[in-house]
Formats: C-alpha cells, sequence, structure tokens
C-alpha cells in the first residue's frame, strides 16, 4: 500500500444529478433508458443505461480428476465462436442458486452435489446494471444435455490448468468465465 493510499480520503457520494428520464426501447431480456443529468462537471448530459431484466448466472464444473467443462457456442452480437463455463440468466422470481442448477444441467446435462458462491460482478458497470453471480459445481454427474433452442452447443472437458491457460492466453473472453476461471484458480493456491 502506497503512503498516499493510506491517508487519502475518498468521496463516495453520488456526483450525478438525474432531472429526467425516459424509456428508449424494451424487449423481454432487456429495457434501455437514456436520463437527462447534470455530471460531475456541472455541465448537463445525457446518460444511457440498459437494464437486463435476468441476472446473468455462471457455474463452473470441476470433476474428480479436476477437469472442467467448457461450452462453446456462436456469439451473435460480436460475430465470433466463444468457449465459456455454463452460464445464463436468472429470471424475477427465481432463485440464483436454483439457475445455476438449471443452466449447467441445460448446457452440459450436468448435475452437482455440492455448490459454493465463488463471487459476484457487475459485467460492465459504465453502461449496464447487470449482477452476476458465479458458483463453483461438484459432485458431478452426466446426463444428457438439455439445451434451449437458441442455442447450438459444443461441449468439451479439459484439465482446469487448461482452462486458465486458455484465460491467460486470450482463448477464453467472455468475463464471466474469466472471473470464475481466475477466481478458482486463487481459492486452489491457498
Amino acid at each position: 500500500m502506497t503512503e498516499t493510499s493510506k491517508t487519502a480520503t475518498v468521496d463516495e457520494s453520488n456526483p450525478w444529478t438525474t432531472n429526467g428520464t425516459r424509456q428508449i426501447y424494451e424487449n423481454p431480456w432487456l429495457r434501455i433508458r437514456e436520463d437527462s443529468v447534470v455530471q460531475p462537471d456541472g455541465k448537463p448530459g445525457i446518460y444511457g443505461v440498459v437494464h437486463f431484466r435476468n441476472r446473468a448466472i455462471g457455474a463452473i464444473p470441476i470433476d474428480d480428476e479436476g477437469y472442467t467443462y467448457l461450452v462453446g457456442q456462436y456469439r451473435y452480437p460480436l460475430g465470433i465462436y466463444s468457449w465459456e463455463i455454463p452460464e445464463g440468466g436468472c429470471p424475477e422470481g427465481e432463485n440464483n442458486l436454483e439457475a445455476a442448477k438449471r443452466e449447467l444441467l441445460e448446457e452440459t446435462g450436468l448435475t452437482a452435489s455440492h455448490w459454493e458462491l465463488l463471487g459476484t460482478s457487475h459485467l460492465s458497470n459504465s453502461a449496464t446494471d447487470e449482477v452476476a453471480f458465479l458458483y463453483l459445481a461438484q459432485g458431478l454427474k452426466q446426463g444428457p444435455a438439455q439445451p434451449e433452442g437458441t442455442e447450438r452447443l459444443s461441449l468439451k472437458r479439459v484439465p482446469f490448468e487448461t482452462a486458465v491457460e486458455m484465460v491467460m492466453g486470450g482463448a477464453i473472453t467472455d468475463a464471466m468465465s474469466m472471473l470464475a476461471i481466475l477466481l478458482l484458480a486463487r481459492k486452489l493456491k491457498k
């Protein structure tokens, strides 16, 4: 810790003033609003905010041999194929852990007897209010996958260390996957 960080005071109050808000767009998954604001510098401005109707849920399955399961799929907004941990959305009214169990089963066919919350994250906090919940799943049992109609998935089982290398080498770029893998890598080193 530097000398500056020991003595610095931080003003955590909200420097923005919201004068009004209007909804710009809405669909079953998200809502976009535009706020008329006074910026921290005192000048008028606008701020666009994307509200996700679902919480983001991710599950990193680890089997008894130290392998994890990655899901591959084409990501339409980016125009690329992406390797990720099993993940999806948790609608209002559904429990986060139950959503993680559902997503793991849908995307991999796996069920787990032991679950642990690894952490939470705000995925893009400059423009969205999306919150992610990341779980470790262990005590795995394989069954048939049950993908949704919007998913064409590939599944690959790799040593956990390979998943860490994929993050560090840029082969895994999905934020939730990167965070879950690195959180678990840190946890395993303790």
